[in-house]
């Protein structure tokens, strides 16, 4: 799915008008359904809502959805928040409709804010300003944002928190949410940590906006949905043997971290990789084969740490890092990979720190696979002021070196040498914890063992791992979440995919 700009989505929007044709009124009213069908869903008849409305088309968004969950027997009141400065057209409109047909308190900001305090029972809607907002907000709704901002009650932003800008930084009042619903596509600024305070928790539902427009309007951002993964997904064929699958090679472990190595073979065997090798160090070899039989192992003759590297001719695929640390000798190792192996290599983990570290960013083969988190992004490109531009960083670094970036989190970001963004739609926040990596880069060497490319083994890697700890949350809930919980469901995750559930 793409992810739009807030001027390609008023391109959308004004197509759908003159294409449909719609009415621009009814398609503000198409938006309202689609907010009280998603609102209704999650909060009772008993709370009292109180809209926020400004005085564009977003505050038109608060009028129609007040006037409809009135109509559904909610308590509403209605808070002008425009100093009665000249509304939109359709914001006019639905103000008239509302005075008509409905017997809601309207009041403006001036006297509501003398006499009232909200408790826990009441919501607010936001819909002060909507992704049209070009400057930061300051003034009499800046002081309408720090007092919907300090009460006690449960906050839902209409299409965007006001205040917040969906693609770029911005400083001045934001509404704090804890839910924002927005129409047909979610936004930029839903992916990036920094706003999740002002965000919450986000959802998304279609106004059936013209697709012909949505398909030729450009985009290098894009959330996974789950029927692009389904469309990615290959069934095997009934003759297909271990042979077609692929024979992959881990390097992983050292001293005191052998659990990460045993976590990524498992995780590879799960994923569709026909053979398994795993070169650990020396002495480890009765501990792989009582808890992984189906794995090969060759042993180097360090016993701490890695040091030799084995012959690569055999592998359709390398994957390093996990658990290795970063000695010297394990250092010389890593080197000698990076010039021998020229497809189908993942690195993560300590395999980046040591790339840092020696600055061997131009040694990496083109197509690799890299999966830092957050700091070891950092510590291979450098800091950013702010999430927008870390995100633009990783775009850069990945189209600069033709490789994919695997920018691990909520909503895991794949970066791709094309300049594409892929934001992950599966996962909890159960999956920080140890190991979790491990088991991600297990899954994506088991994936291009199986024969998908780079492209698809990171898009369907992230999405698979996601939605295996989904299913492992269920089960055993987030705090009580590891690693191993994660690879014993990705067979529910795959069943899922495939039965496209």
């Amino acid at each position: 799915m793409k992810v739009f700009s807030s001027d390609q989505i008023r391109t959308i929007d004004q197509y759908t008008i003159d294409n449909e044709p719609i009415a621009s009124i009814d398609l503000m009213e198409r938006a309202a359904v689609a907010f009280v069908h998603w609102f209704v869903s999650k909060f009772s008849t008993n709370r009292t809502v109180i809209i926020f409305v400004g005085p564009g088309n977003n505050g038109g968004d608060g009028l129609a959805v007040g006037r409809l969950l009135y109509q559904l027997e909610y308590q509403v009141k209605i808070i002008l928040s425009d100093e009665k400065k000249s509304r939109s057209k359709d914001c006019t409109i639905n103000l008239a409709l509302i005075k008509e047909r409905t017997h809601i308190p309207i009041l403006d900001w001036n006297q509501w804010k003398e006499s009232v305090c909200l408790d826990e029972d009441h919501i607010i809607i936001d819909a002060l300003f909507g992704t049209g907002l070009n400057r930061p907000i300051e003034g009499l709704y800046g002081e309408v944002i720090q007092y919907v901002n300090q009460q006690p009650c449960t906050k839902v932003a209409i299409d965007i928190p006001s205040g917040l800008m969906a693609e770029n930084m911005n400083v001045g009042a934001k509404v704090a949410a804890n839910y924002t619903f927005s129409f047909e596509f979610p936004k930029l600024a839903f992916f990036l940590p920094q706003n999740n305070l002002y965000i919450g928790a986000w959802d998304f539902l279609s106004i059936d906006l013209d697709e012909k427009i949505i398909q030729a309007l450009p985009s290098n951002n894009h959330y996974i949905s789950s029927s692009f993964i389904k469309g990615l997904y290959r069934i095997r064929s009934k003759f297909d043997h271990k042979g077609v699958f692929g024979h992959s090679l881990l390097i992983n472990g050292s001293k005191g971290k052998m659990g990460a190595a045993l976590l990524c073979a498992k995780a590879c065997l799960r994923s569709g990789a026909g053979l398994l090798t795993c070169f650990i160090p020396k002495g480890n070899n009765d501990l792989f084969h009582n808890y992984l039989p189906e794995a090969m192992v060759i042993e180097d003759e360090e016993v701490d740490c890695l040091r030799n590297l084995p012959t690569l001719e055999k592998y359709k695929v390398v994957g390093i890092g996990c658990g290795i640390g970063m000695e010297l000798k394990t250092t010389h190792l890593l080197k000698d990979l990076l010039f021998t192996k020229t497809q189908n290599l993942v690195l993560d983990a300590d395999a980046l720190n040591i790339i840092a570290q020696n600055n061997w960013l131009d040694l990496i083969p083109t197509e690799a696979i890299l999966s830092p988190h957050p700091k070891e992004f950092e510590r291979l490109f450098g800091k950013t002021n702010n999430d927008y531009e870390r995100l633009e960083l990783l775009r850069t670094k990945a189209k600069n070196l033709s490789i994919y970036i695997i920018l691990k989190g909520a909503h895991t970001a794949v970066a791709c040498p094309d300049g594409n963004i892929y934001f992950n739609s599966t996962g909890n926040p159960g999956m920080g914890t140890a190991g979790s990596g491990d088991v991600l880069t297990g899954v994506i060497v088991g994936l291009l063992s199986a024969g998908y490319s780079s492209f698809e083994a990171s898009v369907l890697g992230v999405y698979i791992h996601g939605l295996a700890g989904d299913f492992a949350a269920l089960q055993w809930g987030e705090e009580a979440l590891n690693a191993s919980d994660i690879i014993s469901n990705l067979g529910n995750a795959f069943k899922k995919i495939k039965n496209n559930d």
